[in-house]
């Protein structure tokens, strides 16, 4: 399978996408601590008492921007993962791979740093020009089949 370098380039673009998810779950867990903020309440007797069962603003930022991720980046595993076998030149779905990639990191930085709004947003809407490309191309492919 890793014949396919369209593939190949694709699972190593995922997988640095599911390391970035683990990220910022790390970094929700570390704000918790440091906000004392738990979502449990044995988790809060553990670290001080029930009063620490309760939501944070930043914990909650952290927690939607994780959110936000799986909403987008399942998707996008799926579709990258069908392209990937419609036969697409290895340079154009490197662009649309990398292109995802950098926009979702980028709107990881807009989400937890509170940037300046519409910064989130256009991170967002890049993101979804190359899976939207990917969904088309996937569909024309399949379409005779249907």
């Amino acid at each position: 399978m890793m014949d396919n370098k369209v593939f190949a380039s694709f699972v190593f673009y995922s997988t640095l996408l599911i390391l970035k998810m683990y990220i910022i779950a790390i970094i929700t867990g570390q704000v918790r601590l440091r906000k004392k903020a738990f979502a449990n309440p044995e988790d809060a007797m553990r670290h001080g008492g029930v009063q620490y069962h309760r939501e944070d603003p930043d914990v909650e930022r952290c927690r939607r921007a994780h959110r936000n991720d799986m909403e987008n980046i399942f998707p996008f595993l799926f579709l990258g993962a069908v392209y990937s076998m419609t036969g697409p030149t290895l340079s154009i779905a490197r662009i649309h791979f990398q292109v995802f990639f950098l926009a979702r990191v980028f709107h990881t930085i807009a989400y937890l740093c509170s940037l300046k709004a519409p910064t989130r947003s256009l991170a967002y809407i890049i993101a979804q020009v190359p899976c939207f490309s990917m969904l088309v191309q996937v569909l024309l492919a399949v379409a005779s089949y249907w």
